[in-house]
């Protein structure tokens, strides 16, 4: 099935195949279903019962295949009240009651945030280069044995993390992490 302009599908899970709107923000880019079905293939024995966190909601197209995978909470954090009126009504369309929405900008809530998670999400816009800056005050987040999803349009350098699994679609480099070295 093909992605349909502003719309994204859930690939597997209780809401597989509903297709979720998203608005015409600039710089959101939801992560392609190829990539989706990759990594949720990587993490098939992670999501279910996982608290999970999606820094840069978006289209929430990670968050929500999480939370329809079995994920026992899912933090959709997203600065952009357009993005977020849509997340709400993916929420509500869906009767999501594992997911928890926050407004404002990903850097504040970690700042302000003590929740510890089993996955993160990290999908910055690719033009602000946040990864290496966001990784140490994300990895304070992630409880032991968890993991990072990160996605990003350049190669990029993961002093502390193991790299699990990394992939490559187009454009698109994306990579599981895991606290460690990366020797």
């Amino acid at each position: 099935m093909a992605q349909q302009r502003n719309r994204v599908r859930i690939i597997a899970g209780k809401y597989r195949r509903r297709l979720l709107p998203f608005p015409d923000v600039d710089g959101l880019r939801p992560t392609p279903d190829r990539v989706r079905e990759t990594v949720f293939n990587w993490l098939a024995d992670r999501v279910e019962n996982a608290d999970c966190l999606d820094l840069f909601a978006g289209s929430g197209a990670m968050g929500f295949e999480a939370a329809s995978r079995g994920a026992r909470k899912v933090v959709l954090v997203e600065k952009s009240r357009t993005a977020l009126q849509c997340l709400r009504d993916s929420k509500a369309l869906l009767a999501a009651s594992e997911v928890q929405l926050h407004s404002g900008a990903a850097e504040d809530y970690l700042a302000r945030s003590a929740e510890r998670f089993d996955l993160i999400f990290l999908d910055p816009p690719y033009a602000l280069n946040l990864l290496p800056a966001l990784l140490p005050k994300v990895g304070r987040m992630l409880k032991a044995g968890g993991c990072i999803y990160i996605e990003s349009d350049r190669p990029e350098q993961f002093a502390g993390w193991q790299v699990l699994k990394e992939g490559k679609a187009g454009a698109v480099r994306f990579a599981l992490l895991v606290a460690g070295s990366s020797e």
